[in-house]
């Protein structure tokens, strides 16, 4: 996927916060020491001053190089050792005034070293950089999550009646399954085996729930597009019709990155005006995401009639084999919150 040039300017920008929040750390972790220690202060000094020693010494190599270079070697690991010693004494481990790095692989610079076997080939952009500039698309790409405080952990299962229905389950034992593969599939994100269809009634939590999934993804670092149908496929029909250029490619950049990003939630489906325009955009949108293998959850009030109806035979198949069906069960929750 290529990379949005603001985007990973942004991610680089808070990569060089949390560089700045280290060192800013290890200072303060230097000062605390030495006021305690000033031992290690002064051993610090020789450490440093052992270095310029041994930059003269290859400067401007004496007869007796080896010999020189043997004593320092030694006087360096004496001073190292006493100053380990001296950490540990008080408390600290002896690695407590090392450099800090939130990011082991690459310390914080966002690049790594791209080798085959032990040839460096070019370098790549690290993992903890990539998670950032996900977190940047996913705000611009999910609208829908820009504010609310949605999480599994405050999801209610008592809006959901426990009496069964007829021989069959409650609707709170239903539900109970409901949440518990929503729950699964955002905790095993990406490794999840099928997409998802949120299909039930108006105010069952199925947006609700689609919130919590994409929340956890995206604070796994994922890039994640939530948004409505209506919008969504909007965009497709901006970029293929708008007279202005500017927002055209605008569109095709948002279509872009919603057919390429780890994991698109489509909310409402069947909300949005049903064109032979929005009909084809769903079908791009589902079978390219498909097709590459990209998750997709869709939430819809529609049944599998409704479904039926709507949609061509084609959007329809992809669905019904590809994607897990959880069906929402019970009262509107909003009327229940009302007392209605």
């Amino acid at each position: 996927m290529a990379l949005d040039g603001k985007l990973l300017a942004k991610a680089r920008g808070q990569l060089n916060e949390i560089r700045s929040a280290n060192s800013a750390e290890q200072q303060r972790r230097k000062q605390l020491v030495y006021s305690r220690v000033p031992e290690v202060e002064t051993i610090d000094r020789n450490l440093q001053g052992q270095m310029a020693e041994l930059a003269k010494l290859t400067m401007m190599p004496p007869r007796n190089l080896s010999e020189r270079l043997a004593d320092l070697r030694e006087r360096n690991l004496n001073l190292q050792m006493r100053r380990a010693e001296l950490l540990t004494e008080h408390g600290w481990g002896d690695d407590y005034l090392d450099e800090i790095f939130s990011c082991p692989v690459c310390h914080d610079t966002g690049m790594v070293e791209s080798r085959e076997g032990t040839t460096v080939t070019g370098a790549r952009i690290c993992d903890c950089l990539m998670r950032l500039y996900n977190r940047e698309l996913t705000r611009e790409l999910s609208s829908l999550l820009l504010s609310g405080d949605e999480s599994f952990e405050h999801f209610n299962l008592n809006y959901y009646d426990d009496q069964k229905i007829g021989s069959g389950m409650s609707p709170r034992e239903t539900m109970q399954i409901v949440f518990s593969s929503c729950r699964k599939f955002a905790d095993q994100f990406p490794a999840v085996a099928s997409n998802l269809l949120l299909q039930g009634g108006t105010g069952l939590g199925k947006t609700y729930l689609s919130a919590c999934i994409a929340r956890t993804v995206a604070e796994k670092g994922y890039a994640v597009c939530y948004d409505t149908a209506v919008s969504a496929l909007g965009a497709f029909e901006t970029q293929k019709f708008s007279r202005d250029s500017d927002e055209a490619e605008r569109a095709a950049a948002r279509v872009k990155r919603m057919l390429e990003c780890d994991l698109m939630i489509l909310d409402d489906l069947g909300t949005e005006m049903v064109t032979s325009v929005s009909t084809s955009a769903l079908y791009t949108l589902i079978n390219t995401r498909l097709t590459a293998g990209k998750k997709t959850i869709i939430s819809t009030n529609l049944s599998e009639e409704d479904l039926q109806r709507t949609y061509t035979p084609q959007i329809c198949s992809r669905i019904r084999g590809e994607f897990l069906r959880l069906p929402f069960v019970g009262r509107d929750i909003r009327l229940i919150r009302k007392g209605i």
